[in-house]
């Protein structure tokens, strides 16, 4: 025990005194997966407190006391278990009669006298004590023994729960600077108690190591390094205190005793405080740069292509350079223009993303005969997803697949403008600014939904074709809901501390979600905005307006322009950490990989990858020699 603290009571429930903040504080540091604080009161210039300890199934932590050390021990006093309820009885009935009246030296009557905090009474004086104390809680003592007869061997549960109604009426005086019990500690202790106990010894038996001379070779030294192995080999691979073997409570009895041999060894309570919090500052900056690297490696898996897709593009290309040209075309291409039908735009340089999204839209659909869908990729992966969708038709819906290369008028008009100040390839990549586009694209076009390539269709989407855009020209899910896990905030995003950008926007202006997008292309033309966007690039090419990507463009770009859909139509937050519920996933009609965790990757979410493999057809020769698996 510190030295300066001292302990008034060797029962479950322990009443401490200290006037060194230093000790207190180090009490709560090194024991506060050991015991509850039900509560501090600051009194004199120094503080008593009352704490409980945990049990851990019947298990008691033995002192060992070494007469060699020639530190003094505080003077216990013990009770047998018929005496419990009457000792704790007596106490918390003359500490809420102190609190009542106000008299603090009522309180101070129950407290041994220190000097300095260090020294305690003699022998006498102890025994004094105890005898005045017993002899005054003896009336009660006499009623609540004979209820405990009366209960058929089972004194101590009945004990207990006498202490824990005493606790709770002590708990309604609320005393001053009292430290409310938190209820929610012991839930989190029920499945790893024991586990996080053994934790804590290890970790302080480092800190005493710590205090110790370098190559010092003494006894002490020996024994908690060998307590501090066998703790770790205990514990090792243990998720639950079920997983502990036997003999991990003897190994936790024998650390505790080590502990307390150490703990008269170095009682300074300031220098342990101070090397604690030297050592959470350490573990913090490790922490810190851990997370750095995660994040790197996480990145760098994001932005690289794996081998399989690697090899399966390899292949596809090969055959697609092995066909007849006639035998390149695709069928029904007089759907192509028909303003009538539903059509959809996916832009991807990825073989299996845009084909789930294919798939899973045309499987879903009630109408699949009048889908018509657009696919749109680079130059070097076009035979690759040619090849592929000539190999697998969507069903009765009509495909297209184009290579940006084939707009000329791209690459004369806006060649420049597309090239991003940006190192991430998702960022600057053309793919990716093409959606500002879409009525050059497509100029026969009334309507289009664009989704992005991380996106999975679950049902049919007719009713989206139907909805009312009140005379604007995108239809998105919005995110700036603070309840919402997909939450952002145009300020995160966009630089307000511009003049331009504070005059022209809000910084409270909703946020939506690029993904899945209805836009209405008709009227996109009439309001021009392809030029609106290519204006707000070109300002953010010359000073810092917002963060690449394109989606604080397309806030700019459709600022006041967005009508809301129902966030059923589209969740967010597949693609990382996000917390998505279940059952929204599975009522929604459209869910989105967002983030770099995709669904292809080996980084990708388990849990949330079954939505998308199942539209991938794993039994594909293909798939199969490039080693693709589910």
């Amino acid at each position: 025990m510190p030295q300066g603290l001292v302990k008034l009571r060797k029962i479950p429930y322990g009443i401490f005194k200290t006037k060194d903040w230093n000790c207190l504080h180090f009490f709560l540091l090194t024991t506060n997966r050991i015991v509850d604080i039900l509560f501090i009161v600051e009194f004199e210039g120094g503080f008593v407190f009352l704490v409980q300890k945990y049990r851990t199934d019947g298990l008691k932590l033995s002192v060992e006391q070494e007469a060699s050390e020639g530190l003094k021990e505080p003077r216990k006093v013990l009770y047998e278990d018929k005496d419990l309820v009457s000792t704790v009885s007596y106490t918390l009935k003359e500490n809420h009669d102190a609190k009542e009246s106000g008299n603090v030296g009522d309180t101070t009557d129950m407290l041994e006298r220190t000097e300095n905090g260090t020294k305690y009474e003699n022998q006498d004086g102890d025994n004094q004590f105890q005898q005045r104390e017993i002899s005054s809680m003896s009336g009660e003592k006499k009623q609540l023994n004979q209820e405990i007869v009366q209960q058929d061997q089972n004194a101590h549960s009945q004990s207990r729960k006498v202490i824990d109604g005493k606790i709770k009426q002590l708990k309604d005086v609320k005393p001053n600077r009292a430290v409310p019990h938190d209820q929610n500690v012991q839930n989190m202790r029920k499945v790893t108690e024991r586990i996080n106990e053994m934790k804590d010894q290890v970790v302080r038996a480092k800190l005493y190591l710590s205090f110790t001379p370098p190559g010092s070779k003494s006894n002490l030294v020996k024994e908690l390094k060998l307590r501090i192995k066998e703790v770790e080999r205990a514990i090792s691979g243990a998720t639950k205190d079920s997983d502990l073997s036997r003999s991990a409570l003897q190994r936790m009895r024998n650390m505790e005793s080590s502990l307390s041999k150490a703990s008269r060894a170095y009682p300074d309570c300031s220098s342990m405080t101070t090397k604690l919090r030297s050592m959470t500052q350490n573990t913090e900056e490790q922490v810190r740069s851990q997370k750095k690297q995660v994040s790197y490696l996480f990145h760098l898996a994001a932005s690289t292509t794996p081998k399989g897709l690697h090899c399966l593009s390899m292949q596809l290309t090969a055959e697609y350079f092995a066909l007849d040209p006639k035998e390149r075309q695709f069928p029904n291409q007089q759907k192509l223009h028909d303003p009538e039908l539903y059509h959809y735009a996916v832009f991807s340089d990825n073989v299996l993303a845009s084909t789930v999204v294919v798939n899973s839209t045309v499987s879903n659909a009630m109408e699949p005969e009048k889908i018509v869908f657009h696919v749109v990729t680079d130059s070097l992966n076009f035979p690759a997803v040619s090849m592929w969708f000539l190999l697998n038709p969507p069903g009765k819906a009509t495909i297209q697949v184009q290579s940006i290369e084939s707009f000329d008028w791209l690459s004369t008009k806006y060649h420049a403008a597309l090239r991003q100040n940006s190192s991430d390839p998702r960022y600057a990549s053309e793919l990716n600014h093409l959606r500002f586009y879409l009525p050059e694209i497509f100029p026969t076009l009334n309507k289009i939904v664009l989704f992005d390539h991380d996106v999975v269709v679950q049902k049919d989407l007719t009713r989206l074709w139907s909805i009312n855009m009140k005379g604007k020209v995108n239809a998105a899910v919005e995110t700036c809901h603070k309840s919402e896990t997909s939450f952002h905030r145009m300020d995160a995003f966009i630089n307000f501390s511009d003049p331009f950008v504070a005059k022209k926007f809000h910084a409270d202006a909703c946020t939506w979600a690029f993904g899945m997008n209805l836009f209405d292309l008709q009227e996109w033309r009439r309001q021009n905005l392809t030029t609106v966007y290519h204006k707000y690039l070109q300002l953010g090419n010359k000073r810092p307006l917002w963060v690449a990507g394109s989606l604080p463009l397309g806030w700019v770009t459709f600022y006041k322009k967005t009508v809301a859909l129902d966030r059923r139509w589209h969740i967010l937050g597949l693609g990382y950490e996000s917390g998505v519920v279940r059952a929204d996933i599975d009522r929604a009609a459209v869910i989105h990989y967002d983030g770099i965790m995709k669904p292809w990757l080996d980084i990708g979410i388990g849990r949330h990858k079954g939505y998308w493999s199942k539209y991938v057809n794993y039994e594909d020769s293909h798939l199969q020699r490039c080693n693709i698996h589910a």
